[in-house]
């Protein structure tokens, strides 16, 4: 199948970002397979882009889906309140019906803002019926997704190596479709270096990238030391917020070839640290960003997007560009999941994973730079079309989910259960 998007302002993302107007982006069966101007249309579909910038689908490199139905609760609460109420109370009461809407709502709000890839990191795996939950609605979704197999920080016991196992072995055996798997524990922060140890040998055995929250936590005050002095660093890692660690442990990840993701919207409303995403620029990291969680910010890049430049220069360094946080919601983004090579550019090759954004409306009439429009004045409401793999999934401004006013009483429903009981 070929589909020809034509003369629209379009922004790749490798090596940087480039603006090449009035250009096409040629798709043949999925995956981008030329981008310029006057592209042949021969037997393809033709989408119009003009007053339209294209661009790469943004990659969320942190997100908890499951908590799409406790949207705005924890809004003025700290990490601790957060952890009491969210992780501590209100987790244990989800079953896997409340489970599966909830992902599928958080999917289909990433597509709906134009965000193609999300790295879900599903820590509320309780029991096998749980994952099967999860599974089923992010393949519903049509989302790009690395699924983060992960336990409640509070219930050590329901760690499970043998479920982990069963959804490698059922699930991800030799895939690479838009599904993919990590693991996602406790980790070093908040549990035994010794649990921490077991985790990441099981993710070496299984061959599974680790996804994992860092802080001078409770348990271990420099984590990633801990796992240093183990010989548990290495490439395939993405440490998730980090804003507390010293720069000598930052050296430690950037010596290892990792990545880091930092939520700053989050980050900043719930006091995690000081903003760290200067430090990571100055240490050589590569860094995504995420939105987190939807309890305390909003589900958008655009909004994380313009946190991470406003929170970019707290110690007098320079401020980062536009360029460079647009590159950090999708090409460093799909980096730091370890899919750069599949997603966050249009290299011809790449899937064609891409957001049409309208500029005919009046907060993008006038823009003279299309990257710092995207970063600065975009937002959700502009996005018009978003394609995964070739896919169309949301066209004209609306989703295209077959039923989506089912999807919205579900998550209703799985609300009241859920915070009211």
């Amino acid at each position: 199948m070929r589909m020809l998007l034509r003369g629209g302002d379009v922004i790749d993302t490798e090596p940087e970002p480039v603006v090449h107007r009035g250009a096409d982006v040629l798709i043949e069966d999925g995956r981008i397979a030329a981008v310029g101007p006057g592209l042949g249309s021969d037997g393809a579909q033709v989408i119009d882009a003009t007053d339209r910038i294209v661009l790469p689908g943004f990659v969320d490199t942190h997100r908890h889906l499951w908590q799409t139905p406790l949207r705005g609760l924890t809004v003025g609460s700290d990490l601790r309140a957060y952890l009491e109420l969210v992780i501590g109370r209100i987790g244990p009461r989800y079953r896997p019906e409340d489970l599966r809407i909830a992902t599928l709502a958080g999917a289909l709000e990433c597509l709906d803002a134009g965000v193609t890839t999300v790295q879900d990191f599903s820590h509320i795996q309780y029991t096998p019926e749980h994952t099967e939950a999860t599974l089923d609605a992010l393949a519903e979704s049509g989302i790009r997704a690395v699924y983060g197999h992960g336990y409640p920080v509070f219930e050590l016991d329901r760690r499970s190596p043998e479920d982990v196992r069963r959804v490698r072995a059922r699930h991800f055996a030799g895939a690479d479709g838009v599904l993919t798997m990590a693991l996602a524990p406790v980790g070093p922060s908040f549990s035994p270096i010794e649990l921490a140890e077991q985790d990441w040998r099981l993710a070496d055995e299984l061959d599974l990238p680790i996804a994992v929250h860092v802080a001078s936590g409770p348990v271990a005050v420099r984590p990633i030391a801990e796992l240093h002095r183990r010989g548990l660093l290495r490439p395939n890692t993405l440490y998730v917020h980090g804003n507390s660690l010293p720069d000598e442990e930052l050296a430690l990840i950037a010596d290892s070839g990792a990545a880091v993701s930092i939520t700053p919207t989050t980050e900043e409303l719930m006091s995690v640290g000081p903003p760290v995403v200067d430090r990571l620029r100055a240490a050589g990291i590569t860094t995504g960003i995420g939105v987190d969680v939807v309890t305390t910010v909003a589900g958008d890049m655009f909004s994380v997007m313009r946190a991470t430049q406003l929170t970019s220069a707290p110690n007098g360094r320079p401020r980062v560009s536009a360029a460079e946080v647009l590159r950090m919601a999708t090409l460093d983004g799909a980096r730091a999941l370890g899919l750069g090579d599949r997603t966050g550019s249009l290299r011809p090759g790449k899937a064609a994973d891409l957001v049409l954004l309208r500029t005919d409306t009046i907060n993008m009439a006038g823009a003279h730079d299309p990257v710092a429009a995207v970063v600065t004045a975009a937002h959700p409401g502009n996005v018009d079309t978003v394609l995964v793999g070739g896919n169309i999934v949301k066209r004209d401004g609306r989703l295209v989910h077959p039923n989506l006013p089912g999807v919205l009483d579900g998550v209703r429903r799985a609300a009241g259960h859920l915070v009211t009981g």
